[in-house]
C-alpha cells in the first residue's frame, strides 16, 4: 500500500506544548531589559492620549509577600491593557521609605547609641538594600515600568516637596497645634495614624467606681427631694482603670432618666434603663428608688475624686449612652477623645498623668514611675481600701493595637500637629465637606468602596500628623517658644528649607542652625520643631511630589489601586492631602482588592505554616501562572492560594497554550502578505470564526479590560479556546487544514482565520500571560526585537452587520444540530460499536425552523459534523439516527467512501494530492 503521509499537511509546531516557564522566563526578563523596551515603548506611545496609575508605594523593608504581587499584577495587567486600547500609560513605581519598622530593624543591626544623622545615613542604606531586592522580584513577576527612576519618599526632590505639600496645607489654614489626645503606642513611643490601628480582642479589668457626693442639698434639690441624709455616690463603670488618675469629671446624658437608689452600698446615683443589671451586680437587687430626674439637672453637681484630692463636676455629655455600663462616664480628657470635646466644652484644662514611654509622672501618688498597665492593680486595691470599688471582674472586648508591635494601645493627650477636618480653610470649606464631595465624585471598583471611604471620612477624627522619631521628613517649621504660634514668614521659610532639602536631604534641616535663616531676635523666640511627619504624610502627598513633578506624569491620575486596608491609609490620605491643597481627590477611580488567603478562607501565617511566596511560585510554576492565577480570581474578595488551586490554574494555563501551539503549527507556512484570502471569499465558517473572535475581543478588550474584570475576561478567553475553538472550530476544521491541497484556496482561507484569530488572541491574554505572549508574538510579530506592548488591540477583516448577525444566526443553528449528532453517536463509541466518529453514517430529522440553514451546506455538512454520510430529512424535531458504516475507510483523509481510487485513496484525496484541490465553499 502507498504510503500517503508525506501528502498530508501536518507541520511541526514552533510554539511547544510545554511552556517550562520558570525556567525560561529568566532569560526573558533579561532580554526585555536589555532591549529597553520599557523606554522603546514611551517613544512610541508618545502623544497617545494619557492613562495614569499612580502606584501605591510598599514599604521598603522585607522581601515581597503574596500580596504585594497581586497587587503589582493587577497594576500591571491595567497598564499593559491601557496600552494595548491606544493610551500612554507610564508607569512609575514607588516606594514608602521613612518611618519606624525601618528605625527599629536599624536599631537591631547598629544599636541605639549614636548620633541622630548617622542613624538617619543607615536607615538610608538598609531602605536602599530593601528596595533593591524588592525590585528584583517585581521585575521577575513580569510588571513593566520605569525600573531604571522608580520614586522614593526619601529622594530629596521628593523630600522637599513632601514638605512643601505641607507648607501648601498650612497657607490653607488647615494644620493647627493641639494637646488633645491620639492613639499612642508604648513601644514605637509615638502617636499612630488611623490607619496604623489595628482591633483585636484583649481582657481588660472592668470596674464600678463609686465618686462621692460632695453637696447632699445640691443632690437633693436636682432629684425634687425636701433633703437627703447619708452618703450618696455617682457611680462610673470603666475598662480602663489606670486612667482614674486622669479622671477630671463625670458625665451624664442630659435626657436621660437617673435614679437615686437606696441600697445597703449607699445612695447610688445610675441610669433608669441600666438599674436592674447594675444592682444585680452589685447584690442589691430589690433596692427602693427614691427619686428620679433626668441628667441635665444633675449638671454641675460636685463629687469626689475617689482617690485624688480634686473636685469632680458633672457634665452633659452627647457621647453618654445607656449602651453599657451605669450610664454615668468616667471623664479623662488627657486619655479621650469624647472626654477631651466634652471639657474644652466646659473649659477644663486637661491634665496628662503619663509620660510619653507610659509610665506616670513622679507627682502621681502610689503609682508614680509605674508602667499603666502594672497600675491597673494597684489603683483597684486603692479603691477597694477607700471603699470605693462596688464590683470588679474582667471583660474581653475589641480593643486598639499597634499594627506593628501587636500591643496595646492608650489615648495620651501630648501636643501635637494636626490637619482638621471641619476647620474652615482659607475658602471657607471644611476639608471634610470637601472630601466628602470628593468621594462623590470618583468612581469605585467595587463600588461598595464608595460607602466604605465615605463612612470613614464621615467619622474619622483630625489628622494626627506629627511624629516623634528620627527617621521621617520633617516638619520644617519655626515655633515661638512661649506661644507655640508659627512664625509669620512660615511660608517662605519652609521653601527656603526645601530648596536645601533639594540638595541635602532631610539632614538638611535637621543639622542646620536657626540662625542661618533667623534673625538675632527671631532666634531668640523662635525654635526649629523636633517633630517628623506621619509616613502616611509622605505616601499621600505623592500625588503632589510625583505626579506633578514629573513630565511623562499626569495630575489628577486617572487610578489608584491597592488592597482594601487602604481605604484607611493611602487612598484617606491621598484624598485629604489632595483636598487640601488643589480642592479635590487625587485620583478619578479608586480599585480594590482583597486579601489573600489559604484554600480554607484562613490568613496567611508562619505559624500555621499556609505561607504561599510568590518566590516559589514562580521558581516551580512560572510568574505567568501566578499572574493567570491573580486575574482568574475575583479580587473584589479574598483571594484564595495554593498548591493545589495553581494546579487547577495550570490546567486553564495548558488549554490555553496548547490552542496557540495547534494555530501555529497550521500558520508555519503561511505568509499573509502572500497567502491571505479576501474576508468576502472566505469559506464561510472561517468568516463565522472570525465573527467568534472579533465578538471575543470586543468584549475583553472593550468591556471586561476597561472596568477591570479580569476574572471575565479569564473565563472568556479559556471558553473561546476550548469549546469555539477546540471543541467545535479546529475539530472541524482539521480534516480541510491537513488533507487539502497546500496551497489550495481551501486550506489558505482556513489559515487566513487562524492568523486573525492568533493574533487577537495573543493580544488578548497579553497583559495577563505576557511571557507567554510575548513568546508566541515573536513567531507572529516582528521578531524578538517586537513586542506585543507595541501594537494596539487586532484589526478584524469588516464585514457588514447584517452579514454577522446571518452568519452567527446560521452557525447557531449548525452547532446545535451537531451537539444532537454528537450525543447520538457516542453510545455506539462507548459500546464499541464504532471507533472515530467518521465510521458513522447519520440520518439527521431537522424541524422547519432548522432544517433550511443545515440543507445550505449540501455535502459539506459531513465535515461540520465530522461524519462520512449524513442525509437530512425534514421532521417534527432536531434528532439524529447514527449507524456503522459499511463502506471503505481511506488511509489518507479517514473517511468512510464507496469508492476508492486506483492509487488507493478517495477521489477528494487524490485531487487534493495530484489535482486542483477540492472546492469548499462553508465548511
Amino acid at each position: 500500500m502507498t504510503d500517503h503521509s508525506a501528502t498530508v499537511n501536518l507541520f511541526e509546531s514552533p510554539f511547544p506544548m510545554r511552556g517550562n516557564l520558570a525556567k525560561r522566563e529568566p532569560a526573558w526578563v533579561a532580554q526585555w531589559q536589555q532591549q529597553q523596551r520599557y523606554q522603546k515603548l514611551r517613544q512610541k506611545a508618545a502623544g497617545r492620549p494619557k492613562f495614569i496609575l499612580h502606584d501605591g508605594p510598599p514599604y521598603a523593608n522585607g522581601d515581597i509577600h503574596i500580596g504585594h504581587a497581586v497587587n503589582k499584577i493587577l497594576k500591571d495587567i491595567i497598564i499593559r491593557s491601557k496600552t494595548l486600547a491606544g493610551f500612554d500609560a507610564p508607569y512609575v513605581p514607588g516606594w514608602d521609605c521613612h518611618g519606624l519598622p525601618i528605625e527599629v530593624m536599624v536599631e537591631k543591626l547598629h544599636g541605639k547609641d549614636m548620633p541622630a544623622a548617622k542613624f538617619r545615613e543607615l536607615c538610608r542604606e538598609y531602605a536602599s538594600e530593601q528596595i533593591a531586592r524588592q525590585k528584583q522580584d517585581f521585575i521577575r513577576l513580569g510588571v513593566i515600568g520605569d525600573w531604571d527612576k522608580p520614586y522614593l519618599t526619601m529622594d530629596y526632590q521628593t523630600e522637599a516637596d513632601t514638605v512643601r505639600t505641607l507648607g501648601e496645607i498650612y497657607k490653607a489654614g488647615y494644620l493647627y497645634r493641639g494637646e488633645k489626645p491620639v492613639q499612642y503606642c508604648l513601644d514605637c513611643a509615638s502617636s499612630l495614624a488611623e490607619a496604623e490601628v489595628e482591633y483585636k480582642d484583649k481582657v481588660s479589668h472592668a470596674i464600678d467606681v463609686a465618686y462621692p457626693v460632695q453637696d447632699m442639698g445640691a443632690l437633693a434639690k436636682a432629684f425634687g427631694l425636701p433633703e437627703i441624709t447619708g452618703e450618696a455616690f455617682a457611680v462610673i463603670w470603666t475598662t480602663t482603670p489606670w486612667t482614674l488618675p486622669a479622671s477630671q469629671a463625670v458625665s451624664v446624658g442630659a435626657d436621660i432618666v437617673y435614679q437615686l437608689v437606696d441600697t445597703n452600698r449607699g445612695l447610688l446615683i445610675v441610669a433608669k434603663d441600666l438599674a436592674e443589671s447594675v444592682l444585680e451586680r452589685y447584690g442589691c437587687s430589690g433596692s427602693p428608688v427614691l427619686a428620679e430626674t433626668n441628667g441635665a439637672k444633675l449638671e454641675n453637681l460636685l463629687l469626689k475624686h475617689p482617690f485624688l484630692e480634686r473636685d469632680i463636676p458633672v457634665l452633659n455629655g452627647d457621647h453618654v449612652t445607656t449602651d453599657a455600663g451605669t450610664g454615668l462616664v468616667h471623664t479623662a480628657p488627657a486619655h479621650g477623645l469624647e472626654d477631651y470635646f466634652v471639657c474644652l466644652q466646659y473649659g477644663i484644662k486637661l491634665i496628662n498623668p503619663v509620660d510619653a514611654k507610659g509610665h506616670y509622672f513622679p507627682s502621681v501618688e502610689r503609682v508614680a514611675g509605674m508602667n499603666v498597665w502594672e497600675a491597673n492593680p494597684v489603683i483597684i486595691s486603692w479603691l477597694a481600701e477607700n471603699g470605693l470599688l462596688l464590683c470588679e471582674n474582667k471583660i474581653e472586648h475589641s480593643y486598639a493595637h499597634c499594627w506593628r508591635h501587636k500591643t496595646p494601645l492608650i489615648y495620651r493627650a501630648t501636643p501635637q500637629w494636626f490637619i482638621g477636618m471641619d476647620k474652615a480653610g482659607a475658602k471657607g470649606q471644611t476639608l471634610r465637606n470637601t472630601a466628602l464631595k470628593a468621594v462623590d465624585d470618583t468612581e469605585f471598583f467595587p463600588a461598595w468602596g464608595r460607602a466604605r471611604l465615605q463612612a470613614m471620612i464621615e467619622d474619622r477624627p483630625d489628622w494626627v500628623v506629627s511624629r516623634q522619631r528620627y527617621w521621617g521628613t520633617p516638619m520644617t517649621f519655626f515655633a515661638h517658644k512661649e506661644t507655640g504660634e508659627l512664625h509669620p514668614d512660615s511660608a517662605s521659610l519652609l521653601e527656603q528649607v526645601a530648596q536645601r532639602i533639594e540638595q541635602g536631604g532631610i539632614n538638611a534641616w535637621f543639622e542646620m542652625d536657626k540662625s542661618e535663616l533667623l534673625s538675632p531676635e527671631d532666634c531668640d523666640q523662635y525654635d526649629k520643631l523636633p517633630d517628623t511627619m506621619d509616613v502616611w504624610f509622605d505616601s499621600g502627598s505623592t500625588h503632589f511630589s510625583v505626579l506633578k513633578q514629573r513630565n511623562e506624569l499626569a495630575w489628577p491620575a486617572d487610578l489608584y489601586l491597592e488592597g482594601s486596608d487602604q481605604h484607611r491609609g493611602w487612598f484617606q490620605s491621598s484624598m485629604l492631602t489632595g483636598c487640601a491643597t488643589l480642592g479635590r481627590a487625587p485620583y478619578k477611580q479608586l480599585l480594590t482588592h482583597g486579601f489573600v488567603v489559604d484554600q480554607n478562607g484562613r490568613k496567611m501565617s508562619k505559624s500555621v505554616g499556609n505561607v504561599v511566596a510568590p518566590q516559589e511560585v514562580y521558581n516551580e510554576f512560572g510568574a505567568d501562572i501566578l499572574r493567570l492565577w491573580t486575574a482568574a480570581t475575583d479580587y473584589s474578595g479574598e483571594l484564595a492560594i495554593s498548591k493545589e488551586i495553581l494546579k487547577r490554574v495550570t490546567e486553564s494555563y495548558r488549554r490555553i497554550r496548547n490552542t496557540l501551539s495547534f494555530l501555529f503549527a497550521n500558520l508555519t507556512d503561511f505568509n499573509p502578505m502572500e497567502h491571505a484570502v479576501p474576508q468576502a471569499d472566505m469559506v464561510e465558517i472561517d468568516r463565522y470564526a472570525l465573527v467568534l473572535a472579533r465578538k471575543l475581543q470586543e468584549k475583553v478588550a472593550g468591556e471586561y479590560y476597561p472596568r477591570y474584570a479580569f476574572h471575565l475576561a479569564v473565563k472568556d478567553i479559556v471558553h473561546f479556546c476550548s469549546e469555539d475553538l477546540g471543541a467545535f472550530y479546529l475539530d472541524i476544521l482539521k480534516d480541510r487544514l491537513y488533507t487539502t491541497k497546500t496551497d489550495g484556496h481551501a486550506r489558505r482561507s482556513a489559515q487566513t482565520a487562524l492568523y486573525h484569530i492568533t493574533r487577537s488572541l495573543v493580544l488578548l491574554m497579553s497583559p495577563i500571560l505576557c511571557f507567554t505572549a510575548e513568546e508566541a508574538w515573536e513567531l507572529i510579530g516582528g521578531g524578538s526585537e517586537d513586542s506585543v506592548l507595541y501594537h494596539t488591540w487586532h484589526d478584524f477583516p469588516s464585514m457588514p452587520a447584517a452579514s454577522e448577525t446571518e452568519l452567527l444566526n446560521k452557525w447557531a443553528v449548525v452547532r446545535e444540530a451537531r451537539a444532537v449528532v454528537n450525543a447520538a453517536i457516542e453510545p455506539l463509541r462507548a459500546d464499541k460499536t464504532i471507533g472515530s466518529s467518521l465510521q458513522a453514517d447519520v440520518v439527521l430529522t431537522a424541524p422547519e425552523s432548522h432544517f433550511a440553514a443545515l440543507e445550505t451546506l449540501g455535502a459539506e455538512l459531513r465535515f461540520v459534523l465530522l461524519v462520512s454520510k449524513v442525509a437530512l430529512r425534514e421532521g417534527a424535531e432536531l434528532a439524529a439516527a447514527v449507524s456503522p458504516s459499511t463502506a471503505q475507510k481511506c488511509p489518507r483523509c479517514w473517511h468512510y467512501v464507496d469508492e476508492m481510487g486506483a492509487d488507493g485513496v478517495c477521489g477528494r484525496c487524490a485531487d487534493n494530492i495530484g489535482g486542483q484541490g477540492e472546492q469548499r465553499d462553508y465548511s
